[in-house]
């Protein structure tokens, strides 16, 4: 367990007790409580985008230069990156995540802060075509105060991927890590809240606010002075926070629920595809929006792939996310290992064939630990609530196909559409299927892979607006058109 947890959060620039409800945060892989964090209350949201405001003002802030406030992210990025372990231990012991995962993610977060520094520094405003005696241009201004809201699953990782660019478009930003793993957004908050005060920026650029959702939630989506909300989470959540944001009339950005569909055509590299089918629904425990969780194979190998997959499943290692020999975690929660649990029991009612897997470890290695074996069930239609539903959890949904109309009938029909996996030797085949699967994100022989330089998005019920790229700067911005007059002549009705 690290040492040294700090439950202080950081309110208006400012390290102190909540004033809210106080949160214990438990470490699932021993039930053992790491430390209470009390929690922000609505008045000290209020206070944070008052302050948020204000710092956006603030000349010291205002006026820097794309370049300059660049220097802002590459610090950040530093530091984070010289955290790495740290922030590593904090994750796996509030998630159970293997350090393995951790430590990536932490990278991956100072990755973000320094490729959208790189973004900002060559962003360019746009002389655009003239159609009259002037010249035009389209700038880029702060949207002011951004709410961000993460989910539980990958808190350093999702964090920099809304902080980073809303700082590098100039905002300020309130952000309400999950109420069960605080720890680590609180340990990110501190570096950069170290990096603004460095460069003597103001540090009410950042509040860190823990708490439930429908209290601090509620307040920042709800807040007068926060004008645009980045979320990751639940697709019902998203749908009432994109109410709010249509009633105040400002921008939202929704990352929400998957069931992505996994494709193993019957001329795909096997072993190839098997490694990349466990990863992508058992590496994080399956608690991850793109989760491979429903395996489509061509039924003239659906058999043998099937069969081979279950024995090699069967033989993952289950374990603390702290032991190197750990491949499958424990869920982040006793809570949601029962959610998962119940989902089991669901497919179980529905007819499913539970092929490995199915309850929990048994040992005193995984005593009030909460574990779940990786779960791998058949013999269901794509229709069952088993199949269309989002378990978060290290369950796989395996159908056969029939040919290529078939499969991607079945695939398409869900309201999810967030990411897919297709394993084939075929390009053509590939590139037809990539292009007929409704999906944000199409990984072809790999899966979950990411790189801050590509966009990231859902269709359907998986979300609204895009996270990554370049652009991602630009959408935590205004954009402002100017007309500069070049000719001599006077306007109509001048005189």
């Amino acid at each position: 367990m690290p040492h040294d947890i700090s439950t202080d959060i950081l309110i208006a620039g400012q390290w102190r007790r909540g004033a809210g409800e106080p949160v214990e945060t438990v470490d699932p892989a021993t039930g053992e409580v790491l430390a209470t964090v009390h929690s922000a209350s609505a008045d000290e949201v209020d206070e944070a985008a008052r302050a948020a405001a204000l710092a956006v003002a603030d000349p010291a802030w205002r006026d820097l230069l794309p370049h300059q406030r660049a220097r802002l992210l590459y610090r950040v990025a530093e530091l984070t990156e010289g955290a790495a372990g740290e922030l590593a231990a904090l994750q796996t012991a509030d998630t159970g995540k293997t350090l393995t995962e951790t430590k990536a993610l932490a990278l991956s977060a100072a990755g973000t802060f320094r490729y959208m520094a790189a973004a900002l520094e060559t962003a360019e405003e746009t002389l655009t075509p003239s159609r009259g005696p002037y010249v035009t241009m389209s700038v880029y201004e702060p949207i002011g105060v951004v709410g961000a809201i993460n989910p539980w699953n990958s808190p350093v990782a999702s964090d920099a991927q809304k902080i980073a660019p809303a700082l590098a478009g100039g905002n300020a930003v309130l952000l309400k890590p999950a109420a069960w793993t605080p720890l680590v957004s609180l340990a990110l908050g501190r570096l950069i809240h170290q990096a603004l005060g460095e460069l003597g920026l103001p540090t009410a650029l950042l509040s860190v606010l823990p708490g439930s959702g429908r209290v601090v939630g509620d307040a920042i989506v709800h807040h007068p002075l926060v004008t645009r909300i980045g979320f990751t989470g639940g697709t019902e959540t998203g749908r009432s926070i994109a109410a709010v944001a249509a009633s105040k009339l400002i921008p939202a950005s929704l990352e929400l629920g998957g069931k992505s569909p996994t494709i193993v055509r019957a001329d795909a590299d096997v072993e190839q595809a098997l490694a990349g089918v466990m990863f992508g629904i058992f590496s994080s425990s399956g608690q991850s929006c793109i989760a491979g969780s429903r395996l489509f194979v061509a039924r003239e190998m659906y058999d043998s792939f099937v069969g081979e997959l279950v024995a090699r499943v069967s033989k993952l290692r289950v374990g603390p996310g702290t032991d190197p020999d750990t491949q499958v975690g424990p869920l982040v929660h006793h809570r949601h290992r029962d959610s998962v649990a119940a989902y089991v029991d669901l497919a179980r009612s529905e007819g499913a064939r539970v092929l490995c897997g199915g309850r929990a470890p048994e040992g005193d290695a995984y005593q009030g630990g909460a574990y779940y074996l990786p779960t791998v069930l058949d013999g269901l239609p794509n229709t069952s609530r088993t199949c269309q539903e989002e378990i978060f959890g290290p369950v796989l949904v395996a159908l056969p196909y029939d040919d290529e109309d078939d499969l991607v009938r079945q695939a398409n029909d869900s309201v999810y559409g967030l990411a897919c996996g297709i394993w084939t030797r075929d390009h053509r085949a590939a590139w037809r299927l990539a292009r007929r699967i409704e999906a944000g994100t199409v990984w072809i022989n790999t899966y979950k892979q990411f790189s801050a330089s590509t966009p990231f998005s859902g269709v359907k019920d998986s979300g609204l607006g895009t996270e990554k790229g370049r652009d991602a700067i630009r959408a935590y911005q205004r954009q402002k058109s100017l007309y500069w007059g070049t000719s001599d002549a006077p306007l109509p009705w001048a005189n």
